[in-house]
């Protein structure tokens, strides 16, 4: 039967891997042009939203 202490650790262990492997893939070329992708997606959107915002208005 495992003790707490070694089930405690165990979750810390794979809680710092997880973290490590998130900051890595954010810092490689791949994750920040996911990010980029992502920023440009959100302003397209916003954008839009603006724009059909604006046209309802217009018909008022």
């Amino acid at each position: 039967m495992p003790t707490f202490e070694s089930v405690r650790e165990k979750i810390e262990g794979r809680y710092g891997s997880a973290i490590g492997a998130a900051e890595l893939a954010a810092e490689t070329p791949e994750g920040r042009t996911a990010d980029e992708q992502y920023e440009e997606r959100q302003r397209a959107a916003a954008e839009r939203l603006a724009q059909i915002r604006a046209q309802m208005h217009e018909k008022d």
